[in-house]
């Protein structure tokens, strides 16, 4: 007898978001880390004055490459899709020089929440740290300009799975079982377009097993999602965003003025109870 696979529809998950305007606080930052909340948007977070600055930095570095990863973009600094740990922290390594010229002459508004959320877990008996191993450590972000020219600049994709298959020489794996946080300062932003969009899906291993993306997590095909409610983040330059990236998530198409959509992007999660990772 012939057995028929049924495709499955993806499983609708409830999303709590919260939008504001202001400064942004390590309580809210712990929130999302603890899953009660899904995404956050904090506009007009940090100074333009000194978006404008880290755009300009970017723009003129010498470390600026293209990703070779199958995802288009330029970067500075190191990302662990698809590399074992001795390539990503050689990478982070000898970025590192890179990435600090990006805050040349400015106040560092990634390194300030840092050190902020590190004062506030440790009052709580948990540490904060940069994810490390015998190869070396990681930095504090990577610049991240995103080039897709299709229906979306960054495809739809769930950031678990990376960091599950990540490998045992990473410390990475064990933040898969929580939240994985993805925290991203706008520097520069599109006139149209360059949304985060994120949809009400958080895939299971089986639902990745189905769309061929078990070990990436990336990308989900728009007839797959087309049924999933979604959220569109409007986001400006000097805004910060963190979204829980087990949730399917994109960047909408971009166009208009000629600025480029450039954020400054890191991970963070729960390994332990007493531990939190921060990568890139």
């Amino acid at each position: 007898m012939q057995t028929i696979q049924v495709s499955r529809a993806p499983a609708v998950s409830p999303i709590t978001i919260r939008e504001r305007i202001g400064s942004i606080s390590t309580g809210e930052i712990i929130s999302v880390l603890k899953g009660d909340i899904t995404g956050l948007h904090i506009k007009q977070a940090f100074s333009i004055e000194v978006a404008e600055e880290m755009t300009a930095n970017f723009i003129r570095n010498p470390g600026l490459k293209e990703r070779k990863d199958g995802v288009p973009g330029q970067y500075i600094g190191a990302s662990h899709y698809r590399k074992d740990a001795a390539t990503y922290f050689a990478e982070s390594e000898s970025a590192r020089p890179f990435v600090e010229d990006l805050f040349s002459n400015l106040v560092d508004p990634v390194r300030g929440l840092f050190d902020a959320l590190m004062r506030e877990l440790r009052n709580q008996g948990i540490e904060l740290r940069l994810a490390r191993s015998v190869h070396g450590q990681s930095n504090i972000c990577c610049a991240l300009r995103w080039s897709g020219t299709a229906t979306y600049a960054l495809e739809p994709h769930d950031d678990v799975a990376q960091v599950l298959c990540a490998g045992s020489d990473y410390e990475l794996p064990a933040v898969g079982n929580n939240t994985v946080v993805a925290l991203n300062f706008y520097a520069s932003m599109a006139e149209e377009g360059g949304n985060l969009r994120i949809w009400s899906h958080k895939p299971t291993v089986a639902d990745r097993k189905s769309q061929g993306v078990e070990s990436t997590g990336y990308p989900y095909s728009t007839s797959y999602l087309e049924a999933v409610p979604c959220h569109d983040f409007q986001l400006k330059a000097g805004d910060i965003a963190l979204i829980d990236g087990g949730f399917i998530h994109g960047v909408t198409r971009q166009s208009g003025n000629g600025k480029c959509r450039l954020l400054l992007h890191s991970f963070l999660g729960f390994a332990r109870p007493d531990l939190v990772l921060w990568w890139t």
